[in-house]
């Protein structure tokens, strides 16, 4: 059975373009891939910690050597690699936020680069270790960067997705959001077009 991992990022609880547009996504994925179990993960509403000092000691310290509190952190993050190991689809609504992702996609990001887990460092450079996976990343943005020196967003996402081993990533942009209703309207009417030929 198919499973589809919806990952929405924003730092809006409601309302937020890149939520909605990814939501009529998963609703097209499930209606090409049917029986498609979804799993949705709000990072807004499950807030992930930033990296400090027990973080990052929980996750280098070895695992038999662990105390209470690094054994919780440590389960958390690997609890949520389970999750996106087990996802043969996934989507991620990523809102450009000052030309990058949401910081609420960043401790998520934080919480899933394990050494030794998701990627490792061989003798030939590093490998990731979470293969077979087919990615959409909806990118919501206020104005028009695609093919600008503006737009560090997408290849932040495609260099780090990749070093994770996820390389068949799709973007589907909504672009101009703010750039009046007219501007809106076409981003939006643009987006589905895409959303709609989606497999």
């Amino acid at each position: 059975m198919t499973t589809i991992l919806q990952i929405n990022s924003a730092a809006r609880s409601q309302g937020a373009q890149s939520t909605l547009l990814a939501d009529e996504l998963t609703a097209k994925l499930q209606q090409s891939n049917p029986g498609a179990q979804v799993v949705v993960r709000h990072l807004h509403a499950e807030p992930l910690p930033h990296l400090d000092d027990e973080i990052l000691g929980a996750f280098f310290t070895p695992a038999e050597q662990r105390n209470a509190e690094q054994q919780a952190i440590s389960a958390r993050s690997e609890a949520l690699i389970a999750e996106l190991q087990a996802a043969d689809i996934v989507v991620i609504a990523a809102p450009m936020y000052n030309f990058g992702i949401s910081s609420q996609l960043k401790t998520y990001f934080d919480f899933i680069a394990r050494a030794g887990i998701t990627f490792r460092y061989g003798a030939s450079g590093p490998e990731g270790l979470v293969k077979g996976k087919k990615v959409f990343i909806v990118a919501a943005r206020g104005g028009k960067y695609v093919g600008t020196p503006g737009d560090t967003h997408t290849p932040y996402l495609k260099t780090f997705l990749g070093f994770l081993g996820m390389t068949d990533v799709n973007f589907i942009y909504a672009e101009g959001l703010n750039m009046g209703p007219d501007a809106a309207a076409a981003a939006l009417a643009g987006a589905r077009e895409v959303i709609a030929t989606a497999a």
